[in-house]
């Protein structure tokens, strides 16, 4: 590991000499209002050494520019020699900030090729199940990620996501790791790396995709030899020996019912949750599996566990919380219930969390959307674990004038569990302090 980091250091250090410039990063705030002109979009996609990254993304037609840089960490105006120095300090425990990842900033032209088909060549164009590495490339800094500005941007990108990991899951490939975030504190790459592999056509690049082909749910399914419906869901029976036996939710859907499609909008294009979900437009269960009673409507979905119905919901009709409400009473246990769908609260210094350090995320139990990142948790001395700055659009903040106070309740956004509350006498930079149950909160550790 540490040898491929010299070796790489080595050559940029080379490259920047040769052309003597001064090798200094260029800070830039990206937002949705920067873009090249009207006609075009970004995208900033992290996919391990970004020389490899900005060749293969500058391959799709449709696309005008690709930038090496560098996104998602905390590091202000950090060059490349500072995000190497910085994952050698986060290796022996000397911080805990979070590192930068090496990033492509792809700009294309949306009327010449789809968001969708850019992030097609994404999930071709590398390994997004090998966590903190990209080849023999080790660290957080060459971690897989997504870095979206705006809402359909993030839906797009969940919902590739998805399919690209039903076709991991065919060809008997592991869970992808890539981090799908906001866009947060874009750096534009030194100049010597820009264009790198133009300007030394044999230099190193690092990648190497898994071999599987990305292709739209209904292009699976007739991968897969099954019929396909034209919402890309097969109407050949589900084959128990290929699903989660323990546990696996199964979405039972219909021809022409607008609600499944509302259902597959709403919640399984965006599906993040621990437990397996597969859709179907086959009445009857999986192979070996049992059914408790007939199906009566579409869409149904079914919880099994050990091959066997346990429950089910029927008749989604756009009410989100009320699918998350049935899920997590299936997921959480009778103290973590108390506190999502009763206001709650455990009592202090009680949470297995409160403690927690490790560079990772917290997420909500339930939907495994990201709430918050670790490095924005605090010692607020309190007794719950706390924080000074939630994900960008993770939470929603609800008057509240419980037990004779006036507070600010804070919500998920994705299940809306309640979590806890808001006050203003966090630390800088917001001066917030999230004041969060812990035991509604599931923490994900960084891949190492």
């Amino acid at each position: 590991m540490e040898s491929a980091l010299k070796m790489k250091a080595a050559i940029a250090m080379a490259a920047a000499l040769s052309i003597i410039i001064t090798a200094y990063a260029m800070e830039k705030t990206v937002t949705s209002a920067q873009k090249t002109d009207l006609k075009t979009d970004f995208i900033v996609l992290g996919m391990g050494c970004f020389w490899g990254a900005e060749k293969r993304m500058g391959e799709v037609p449709g696309v005008i520019d690709v930038e090496s840089g560098y996104a998602g960490g905390d590091l202000p105006g950090a060059g490349y020699q500072d995000i190497l120095n910085h994952e050698r300090a986060l290796r022996i425990g000397k911080t805990n900030a979070r590192n930068h990842a090496e990033v492509v900033k792809v700009t294309f032209d949306p009327a010449k090729v789809t968001l969708e088909t850019v992030l097609g060549k994404f999930w071709e164009s590398h390994n997004p199940t090998q966590g903190d590495r990209q080849g023999n490339d080790i660290g957080s800094n060459y971690r897989s990620g997504i870095y979206y500005h705006d809402a359909a941007q993030k839906t797009t990108a969940l919902a590739t996501q998805a399919a690209y990991q039903g076709a991991l899951d065919a060809a008997g490939i592991g869970r992808i790791t890539t981090e799908i975030l906001p866009l947060k504190n874009y750096i534009t790459a030194e100049e010597y790396h820009q264009n790198y592999l133009k300007k030394n056509p044999d230099g190193y690049c690092g990648l190497g995709g898994t071999g599987v082909k990305y292709s739209k749910p209904a292009e699976q399914v007739a991968q897969n030899g099954a019929p396909a419906t034209t919402a890309g869901v097969s109407s050949a029976r589900l084959d128990g020996g290929n699903l989660n036996f323990a546990q696996q939710l199964v979405v039972f859907e219909a021809e022409n019912c607008e609600f499944c499609k509302l259902f597959d909008k709403d919640i399984l294009s965006h599906w993040q949750a621990e437990v397996p979900v597969v859709a179907t437009m086959n009445a009857n269960p999986p192979t070996g599996w049992e059914l408790e009673k007939p199906l009566l409507a579409a869409p149904t979905i079914v919880l099994f566990k050990d091959g066997k119905e346990v429950t089910r919901y029927t008749g989604y009709n756009g009410e989100k919380a009320n699918f998350w409400k049935w899920l997590g009473f299936q997921l959480l246990s009778p103290e973590q219930r108390k506190i999502a769908f009763q206001q709650g609260t455990e009592p202090p210094f009680t949470a297995t969390n409160l403690d927690e350090k490790r560079p990772g995320k917290f997420v909500d139990p339930i939907t495994g959307a990201t709430l918050f990142l670790s490095n924005a948790k605090f010692e607020s001395g309190t007794g719950w674990p706390s924080f000074f700055d939630p994900i960008e659009g993770a939470v929603t903040e609800h008057e509240d004038k419980t037990h004779g106070m006036r507070r600010v309740e804070v919500r998920s956004a994705s299940s809306g569990i309640h979590l806890g509350h808001v006050f203003n006498d966090g630390p800088a930079p917001t001066f917030k302090r999230y004041c969060i149950n812990g035991n509604v909160l599931k923490f994900v550790p960084d891949k190492k």
